[in-house]
Parts: C-alpha cells; sequence; structure tokens
C-alpha cells in the first residue's frame, strides 16, 4: 500500500465499489479510515471522529457521490472515533439513514454519555475530538445480529462483535468476501505491516474479543476492511491469528506487571513509558493509546477476579 496523507482517498483493490479516505484521526497520518462504497445504494461505513469531517465530505464527491445521494451512514460501533461524524454527515447527507446497532443508538441520539467516557478513556487525546452533533432519532435504524443492510448490488450483513465494545459489529459483504472489522481484529499499522491490540475501558473482555476474531476468521475473508488502518487482503488468517497472540500476550503482560508492581498507576506508567509506538504515531498518540488500552485490561482483570 502507498503511504498516505490525511485526505487521501484510495480504491480497495481487493474488493469492489470500495473506496477509503484517510481521516488525519488524532493529527496522525494511516491511523483512521472512513470507507466508501459505490453501491446502488451508496453507503459510507464508520465516520470518524468528525474533526476532520470536510475530507469525508470531499472524498465522496471524489467518489462520485453527492451528498444528497448517500442512503446509508454505518458505525460499526459507537466509539466516537467511529461515530464521531455521524451527526455532521447525516446533516450534510438529509436522504442518508444511519445503521447503528441496538445498544448504542440511543448514544447517537444523545451523545452526552458518550462524551463523558471518551473523556475519562482518552485522557489527553480530548483534544483531537469535536462535540458529536446529535443524529435525529427517526433518521436510525437499530440493528442486530444478522440484519442485512440492502445496498441494491451489495448486502452488509451486521455480526455483532461485543468484545472491543457491547456496541459493536462487524459487516459481512459476502459476494466480496470483505468484513469490515471495526475494532475486533486489532489495528493494523501499515508502515510496521504488523497488528497492535486495542483494549479500551470499561468494556474490553478477552474471552468475547477473541471469540469476535473467530467469527472473523469463520467467515473466510479475502479482505479485511480495517478503520484503523487500511484494507489487508494478504495472509489473512495469519493476521488474525497474529491478533489472537497480540492480545492474549498483552494481557498477560498486563497481568505479570499488576503482579510485579501491586499498583495500577504503577502499571500504567510502566507501560506508557516502554512503549513502542512514538516513532509511529509521535509521542502524545502513542503515550495517551497505551494508556487507555492498559487501564482497559486492568478493569477486565479486576471484573474477571472478581
Amino acid at each position: 500500500m502507498h503511504p498516505m496523507a490525511p485526505g487521501d482517498v484510495f480504491e480497495v483493490e481487493a474488493a469492489t465499489d470500495v473506496y477509503y479516505v484517510d481521516t488525519g484521526m488524532y493529527g496522525t497520518a494511516e491511523y483512521g479510515a472512513v470507507y466508501i462504497l459505490d453501491a446502488e445504494r451508496p453507503a459510507v461505513v464508520d465516520t470518524g471522529i468528525g474533526t476532520n469531517k470536510e475530507y469525508l465530505f470531499d472524498a465522496l464527491e471524489t467518489v462520485g457521490i453527492d451528498l444528497a445521494d448517500l442512503e446509508v451512514i454505518a458505525p460499526t460501533h459507537v466509539h466516537l472515533d467511529h461515530a464521531g461524524g455521524a451527526g455532521f454527515l447525516a446533516e450534510k447527507a438529509p436522504n442518508a439513514e444511519v445503521y447503528v446497532h441496538e445498544i448504542g443508538a440511543r448514544h447517537l441520539v444523545d451523545p452526552s454519555y458518550l462524551v463523558e467516557g471518551t473523556k475519562a478513556a482518552v485522557g489527553d487525546q480530548w483534544q483531537f475530538y469535536v462535540e458529536p452533533k446529535p443524529v435525529p432519532e427517526d433518521r436510525i435504524t437499530e440493528l442486530t445480529d444478522g440484519d442485512v443492510i440492502d445496498l441494491g448490488d451489495h448486502e452488509l450483513e451486521a455480526i455483532h462483535a461485543p468484545g472491543h465494545a457491547p456496541h459493536q459489529v462487524i459487516f459481512h459483504d459476502e459476494p466480496d468476501r470483505a468484513v469490515y472489522v471495526a475494532d475486533a481484529a486489532g489495528i493494523w499499522v501499515p508502515s510496521l505491516q504488523g497488528i497492535r491490540e486495542t483494549t479500551p475501558p470499561p468494556n474490553f473482555d478477552l474471552e468475547l474479543a477473541l471469540d469476535d476474531v473467530d467469527t472473523i476468521a469463520a467467515l473466510d475473508p479475502n479482505v479485511l476492511l480495517y478503520p484503523h488502518f487500511g484494507p489487508v487482503d494478504e495472509d489473512v488468517q495469519d493476521v488474525l491469528e497474529e491478533y489472537e497472540t497480540v492480545l492474549s500476550d498483552w494481557v498477560d503482560a498486563v497481568d505479570e506487571q499488576v503482579d510485579a508492581l501491586g499498583d495500577e498507576d504503577a502499571v500504567i506508567e510502566h507501560f506508557v513509558e516502554t512503549n513502542e509506538m512514538e516513532d509511529t504515531w509521535g509521542s502524545l498518540k502513542a503515550r495517551a493509546e497505551t494508556g487507555m488500552n492498559v487501564r482497559g485490561v486492568l478493569h477486565y482483570l479486576k471484573s474477571r477476579d472478581a
């Protein structure tokens, strides 16, 4: 894959009618992607934070989709880095319906709880966010496991994947053997050609997350469409197996430091200071992301051992 810069739009070669734009999320290239499906009923999968919403509006124009013709806005889950732009896009695209898992729908109508939780989870990264715009309730279609979004010449099957968050779905486009993986398959880092964990508080659950990876693998996909970041169409099953190992090893590593250090703040500090992503994501992003992921595992460990 060519190195991308914020605002760049590329076609997904391993899928039909699919494009993606780098939203420049967190001020970082090759971290946040939004997918555009140039189907009979045009669709956007995930929306980004909303901070650089013009990149998405311009990308639709580049693909040849008028905002008035957009029919489907489909966040994989309501974490603001995926759904924060939904209200802005819905406002600009008055004929689009917003499809979201039933557990998350109310948080798009009233984002206040989501904003509060995000501020607690992301810490210093909040500076990269904007206050989301509510989505009108009559513009929302609630999804549950197995529901299908009919795009005319494509179908997106919503498959519940609650390990990362209870309101998360992945979308399966079966004829294309394409899976929009949400955060259920980790974070793909193109520059490293490797996978990283994503374990945010308060809902991360290791067993459910591993089940979600198995769910994706069982679909036998030809391409994984990562919101973080980009399409992966080589050695797909190996990437999924690698993520299972990365995720399990990460939880074990945090657990070991809990035993060694005893104090949660010391555990967080240990991993923040030894993170390996500063050269890739920059210091602020790498440190904040690491701290968030440690806090998610700590919450999981306490729930598991309760």
